[in-house]
């Protein structure tokens, strides 16, 4: 699930709104039978295996249970009766017409072809019964009953050739036994030949449609596995781009400074002035380096930005400018006030000079997406920023209640994917902890702890970041 999806559905309910119990989600016992039926069975499997309850998936047993049971005693007393063949005859193609309808439930292939040679050796026996004549023949009633429970069984489970050779080999049959008609009576073998075509093209496609749902819902996966990773490299570019800004400030300066020490240090001895000079050339070609992989963040099909309350960047006038901090979360919130957000900002004295660049940029930006994802999935809720700082770590808290009664939450839909990534990542990038949940209230909260250390907290924090990733993977995919 996307971070988008989670927050709507954890975060995003509207104050007021009913809550949904599982009960209400579960759907109908028909509407599950009809998933079921659409739901195409592996090799040997049975019918309706997927299906949740075991009252439906023992439903295909039952069903064809009944038949057999109904149709036994009834071939064997109208075989005898009505025919009059042989009752040891008719008991025999009784069992040999009816018990295979059980082998259909998981193999009905191989069930098709035994009930099919046992209707074909009645037919021939029924040519020589006392009584054929004015009866159906090839196939009796209760042998084309069976007949349409087993193509039944096949259509739902078998692929397309297969009920195409099926259905063929069954009008092939039935035309062939047609040259060898006993004198009055009534061939059933156009009838069967109809009617299984009819009953096979209708299970058939039920399967195929299920087939189809399959083959979606697999490429959905793949391309939610894929957007997953494609949003994490457009943020890790992104977040490459801000950090060249941040260090490449750094390594102007230290340029300058480099090369202006002979001026502000008059008197300074060759040996130091050379060092100066190697140290502002290393430094340049550090610059210069860092200026081409830019140029490849920077290209269009690599730009991403997060878009949210109070800027965004990721163009090129963007690029260019300085990239912001916590000295700016007072204009970020500012403007989220001013598109109708209340949003109330607690920000500790000291925390932007006391944040090394990394954390200060990363501290903004986590805020920033929180905030962005408050406006787009709880409008009007309260929101409360709080950003507090101490001798080893900054602490970024956004907490905001559920959205208000009369506001428009944004309709679901494949977000962008760049809100719990980002935040992840940032908070890898500086070794620090990133907590996220629903609350209580149908409100939600974001949690960051970014060291101000990041040598001394990256390693401390490691098995804190495999601990989040455990628990937030279906909220990261996106």
């Amino acid at each position: 699930m996307s971070d988008r999806a989670r927050e709507r559905t954890g975060r995003r309910t509207p104050a007021g709104a009913p809550a949904r119990t599982a009960d209400a989600r579960e759907p109908g016992a028909l509407a599950q039978l009809a998933a079921a039926l659409r739901t195409p069975a592996a090799a040997a499997q049975p019918l309706f295996a997927q299906a949740p309850k075991a009252w439906q998936r023992a439903l295909p047993y039952v069903v064809v249970g009944i038949f057999v049971v109904s149709l036994l005693p009834t071939t064997i007393a109208v075989l005898t009766n009505d025919y009059g063949l042989d009752g040891g005859w008719s008991g025999a193609l009784g069992v040999a017409q009816t018990v295979p309808l059980l082998l259909a439930v998981t193999r009905p292939l191989p069930a098709w072809l035994l009930v099919l040679v046992a209707d074909t050796v009645g037919a021939v026996l029924l040519t020589q019964a006392d009584k054929v004549a004015g009866h159906p023949w090839p196939w009796t009633p209760m042998a084309v009953v069976g007949y349409l429970v087993l193509m039944a069984c096949l259509g739902l489970r078998e692929s397309i050739r297969t009920l195409v050779g099926v259905w063929l080999v069954t009008g092939a049959l039935g035309a062939l036994l047609g040259f060898f008609p006993p004198k009055d009576t009534a061939n059933t073998a156009a009838l069967l030949f109809v009617l299984s075509g009819i009953l096979l093209a209708l299970t058939g496609a039920l399967r195929g449609l299920g087939d189809a749902r399959q083959r979606i819902a697999e490429q959905e996966s793949i391309s939610e596995a894929e957007r997953s990773r494609r949003t994490l490299l457009e943020e890790r570019a992104r977040i490459a781009r801000e950090l060249h800004d941040v260090v490449a400030h750094h390594m102007s300066v230290i340029t300058v400074q480099a090369d202006s020490a002979p001026y502000r240090l008059p008197g300074m001895p060759e040996p130091v002035q050379q060092e100066f000079a190697a140290i502002a050339a290393s430094a340049r070609e550090s610059l210069g380096e860092m200026r081409r992989l830019l140029t490849v963040l920077r290209a269009p099909d690599g730009a991403g930005g997060a878009g949210g309350p109070g800027g965004g960047d990721g163009g090129a006038d963007g690029a260019r400018a300085p990239q912001p901090g916590i000295g700016r979360l007072q204009q970020l919130v500012e403007a989220t006030v001013r598109a109708g957000q209340p949003v109330e900002l607690s920000l500790a004295a000291g925390a932007a000079e006391a944040a090394p660049p990394a954390v200060d940029l990363s501290a903004y930006r986590i805020v920033q997406e929180a905030l962005a994802n408050v406006v787009r999935h709880a409008p009007g809720a309260p929101t409360r920023v709080s950003v507090t700082v101490d001798d080893d770590e900054v602490l970024v808290l956004v907490v905001n209640g559920p959205a208000a009664r009369d506001a428009v939450v944004e309709p679901d839909g494949p977000g962008t994917g760049h809100g719990l990534v980002g935040m992840r990542e940032r908070v890898r990038l500086t070794g620090g902890t990133l907590d996220t949940g629903p609350l209580p209230d149908g409100g939600f909260r974001v949690a960051a702890r970014l060291p101000l250390h990041a040598g001394d907290g990256t390693a401390g924090t490691h098995a804190a970041h495999e601990a989040n990733e455990a628990n937030d993977t279906n909220e990261e995919r996106s």
